[in-house]
């Protein structure tokens, strides 16, 4: 823990300079097959769905922390610069801010060429809602949304987790969040299940997105965005979100930008009906998509920098 500055710093450089190459043998993924491989032995094993589904996200986590900590520890006593490598490498793995950065340009680029068919596929990559029927302004307003939310969950909250407990509790978030994109889901195979993995997951962010309710605000004043319209809107709309996180970095980054998110949409099949999220004093349009990245990038900053100050002056 006494190299977490220097780690969380390291990893968030390299982060920022390689993003998520392809072919990279990425833990997120080990997760997510070893999630595939287990729910069904979970649901043989215990017929009651919700604590064979507790059971198997129990499983999952403690099984991710407990590997991340041998790897790290086992690795220091052959040789403790491979130790520290090792941990920057997995927390590494842990942040997201180039590839939100790519993911949000695909969807700017292809509304710059008015390619609106390329400009759905491209958000339905980051998004759970249906994107096939979105005008324009609503695929801008779900992008915007997108890259808000995943500033929580790619970036203040494996930071935060890394700075108080360590790496291998980051990866442990890694693997709460892989779980709740993979079975946190309320439909009828997933809704006993995944009930488990789904409040972890929001017990997981819950600090973290109220970070984000400091740190947004003033990332969006250093991008030319309004700071006071920013905090204000935490407060007035960071609870319409039906999550109990993601309504707070939307709120925020909606004040900042000075536009209206939120909204109902199509999810599996079926309209969800969700409260508007900001002031609709701006039409969106797609250079606030660039806008948000720029405050992301600045929000990542600012977090690694209050981890570093909270590890330096408080612990």
């Amino acid at each position: 823990m006494e190299n977490i500055a220097i780690i969380a710093g390291l990893a968030y450089l390299l982060d920022l300079f390689a993003g998520d190459p392809l072919g990279f043998p990425h833990p997120v993924r080990l997760i997510g097959f070893l999630i595939e491989r287990f729910e069904p032995v979970f649901r043989k094993a215990v017929k009651n769905k919700k604590i064979a589904g507790a059971l198997f996200a129990l499983f999952i986590v403690s099984g991710t922390y407990i590997a991340s900590l041998l790897i790290i520890s086992s690795s220091g006593f052959i040789n403790k610069k491979l130790a520290l490598v090792l941990s920057v490498i997995l927390m590494y793995t842990t942040l997201s801010v180039k590839s939100l950065k790519i993911e949000a340009l695909k969807i700017y680029q292809a509304l710059k060429a008015e390619d609106l068919p390329a400009a759905r596929k491209n958000l339905s990559m980051i998004v759970s809602r249906d994107t096939s029927q979105m005008d324009k302004d609503s695929i801008i307003r779900a992008a915007i949304e997108s890259v808000a939310e995943n500033t929580v969950d790619g970036i203040i909250a494996p930071l935060f987790f890394a700075f108080t407990a360590g790496v291998p509790m980051a990866m442990a978030f890694k693997a709460v969040s892989t779980l709740d994109s993979m079975v946190g889901y309320k439909n009828e195979k997933y809704r006993d299940f995944g009930f488990f993995s789904a409040k972890m997951d929001d017990l997981f962010n819950y600090i973290p997105a109220r970070i984000s309710a400091f740190i947004m605000p003033l990332a969006g004043f250093f991008c030319a965005g309004d700071l006071k319209r920013s905090v204000s809107s935490v407060f007035l709309f960071g609870n319409k979100n039906p999550s109990p996180n993601s309504g707070i970095p939307e709120a925020a980054m909606a004040g900042a930008l000075g536009v209206r998110l939120g909204g109902g949409g199509i999810y599996h099949g079926r309209f969800i009906e969700k409260d508007f999220i900001g002031e609709d004093l701006n039409r969106p349009v797609k250079e606030h998509i660039l806008k948000s990245v720029d405050i992301v990038y600045i929000t990542s900053a600012l977090a690694v920098l209050t981890g570093i100050i909270f590890r330096r002056f408080i612990v």
